[in-house]
């Protein structure tokens, strides 16, 4: 049963059965937008806000009430008893449930933040710790030893203030909620002394009131902006990761597609090539009739057909597995000295019958005294002869094909197949060069073919590292260009000279 299952998901690559990833990766895209689409005053803002204010309060938890603790401290040094450690314990008391409650929120999910009822909590814990500062602001010194107490006492609710203006500038509205009381207090308390000083620090109060809210209310648009830099950066990512998602399932699709059709051809080859041998040798043996003579000459025609289209089939088959290798990277170069001009003089007189055929002159244009390349004999072999096949199929009866191979301007070495018919125009030239096109005029004019000749060129040529060029003109014809590079030269070796060959002949 486990190798029945092994053998289907052989078969059948692609899986069909996984759930289509189209929806999710539009869900994403939509939350995506949902979330750029935010903008101060909404309640995802909100949350966040509140998120922040949590967090600032909870980094700061200790900053105000170790100040109340060295106020205090302060005091009763001064002899303040009673009323200042009274205090102390109020208002630690009411900035420890503020940190309780920030720490509560920092931990709770986003979503389920009640910003309404949250914020109430909050600016609600602000005032309860704004009453403490108050009691501060009316509190005397009658007894102690401090000169200007209501100096000190201003001074204080100043650094409070400045201190709760920095820490709380996530949640609007707060230093009014706090200090607004404790300010009154404070003037309340000194205006019935009438003292020039103490009526300016009133006065210096109120006004550093409005300047810290001022700079809170700043702040607070800071965060708002870093909040939306940051859901845009949020919101820019997401889109990252849902565009890296689709690409990776378009080349998962991809990579199984082209294991697929590598496994299609591997077999299909295989299934292939074994009737068409059987095929190819019945029909040789009838053609040539090897068991005795066939009465019937339409039979003997019949037998050269079916032996030609089983040949015809069996390049096709090897065409395509030639293409495939090629595109895989899976085609072997069997690399070794040869000789350039030997081998395309050797396809010219291949190809001869067939241009013979229809009429056709090869002119073969060769420099003397090529060095060798250092390439696969079997693949500059195929070059040479797709190339001529080209020519000699797209040439008109009485045409002309010139065979050059020489030397390049970089010091490589070229093949050229230049032939004079119907051409290519210019813009399909790409598709000419593309597995399986075929261009227009050629189709009309020429003989069925695969349109895989030129793109296996153009594959074993870039294996070389060489360049494959393709110049034609629309009713003058075509010139195909296949170059080596100058590293396939190999050197010449000097030759030895007459005495010393003599010599060593007389040696052995």
């Amino acid at each position: 049963m486990a190798l029945l299952r092994s053998d289907i998901a052989d078969k059948f690559i692609v899986d069909r059965t996984k759930r289509h990833r189209n929806s999710d990766v539009a869900r994403a895209v939509r939350k995506t937008r949902d979330r750029l689409a935010q903008r101060p005053g909404t309640l995802a803002f909100d949350r966040e806000l509140l998120r922040l204010h949590a967090h600032a309060m909870t980094g700061s938890a200790t900053a105000i009430p170790l100040l109340v603790l060295v106020i205090a401290i302060a005091g009763l040094l001064a002899g303040m008893r009673g009323e200042i450690l009274l205090w102390a314990i109020l208002t630690t008391t009411c900035y420890a449930g503020l940190a309780l409650i920030a720490h509560r929120v920092s931990r709770m999910e986003i979503a389920a933040l009640d910003a309404p009822s949250i914020k109430r909590g909050f600016l609600l814990g602000h005032f309860l710790a704004g009453l403490g500062w108050a009691y501060f602001a009316s509190i005397g010194c009658g007894d102690c030893q401090i000169d200007q107490f209501p100096i000190i006492k201003a001074i204080v609710l100043l650094l409070a203030m400045a201190a709760t203006a920095l820490i709380t500038s996530s949640l609007r509205g707060v230093l009014i909620v706090t200090f607004t009381l404790p300010v009154l207090v404070y003037g309340f308390t000194v205006g019935g002394s009438l003292e020039p000083v103490d009526i300016a620090m009133a006065a210096l109060l109120t006004l550093s009131l409005v300047f810290f809210a001022y700079v809170a209310g700043r702040l607070n648009r800071s965060s708002l902006m870093l909040l939306s830099f940051r859901s845009e950066k949020d919101g820019l990512i997401a889109e990252l990761e849902t565009a890296k998602s689709m690409s990776d399932e378009a080349r998962r699709r991809a990579e199984e597609a082209n294991l697929a059709k590598s496994r299609f051809l591997a077999s299909m080859s295989h299934e292939l090539r074994t009737p068409l041998n059987a095929i190819l040798g019945f029909s040789e043996v009838m053609t040539n009739e090897v068991l005795g003579p066939m009465q019937n000459q339409t039979y003997r025609d019949y037998a050269r057909d079916v032996h030609d289209s089983g040949q015809h089939l069996l390049d096709l088959i090897n065409e395509i597995l030639d293409l495939s290798r090629i595109e895989a990277g899976r085609y072997q170069l069997n690399e070794e000295p040869v000789n350039l001009l030997y081998i395309v003089e050797e396809c010219c007189h291949l190809m001869e019958l067939k241009a013979h055929n229809k009429d056709l002159r090869i002119v073969q244009q060769f420099e003397p005294e090529l060095p060798r390349l250092y390439a696969d004999e079997r693949a500059v072999r195929q070059i040479t002869l797709n190339l001529l096949s080209n020519a000699v199929k797209f040439t008109s009866t009485g045409g002309e094909i010139l065979v050059r191979v020489g030397w390049t301007a970089g010091g490589g070495q070229y093949v050229s197949v230049k032939d004079n018919g119907p051409g290519i125009p210019a813009e399909e030239i790409p598709v000419v060069l593309s597995a399986f096109g075929q261009g227009s005029i050629a189709i009309k004019s020429a003989e069925q073919g695969t349109g895989l000749g030129l793109p296996i060129v153009q594959g074993l040529i870039a294996m070389h590292g060489g360049e494959f060029q393709l110049h034609s003109r629309l009713r003058e014809g075509t010139e195909a260009i296949a170059i080596f590079p100058l590293s396939r030269v190999m050197e010449v070796l000097p030759a030895l000279p007459t005495r010393a060959v003599a010599a060593g002949g007389r040696r052995r």
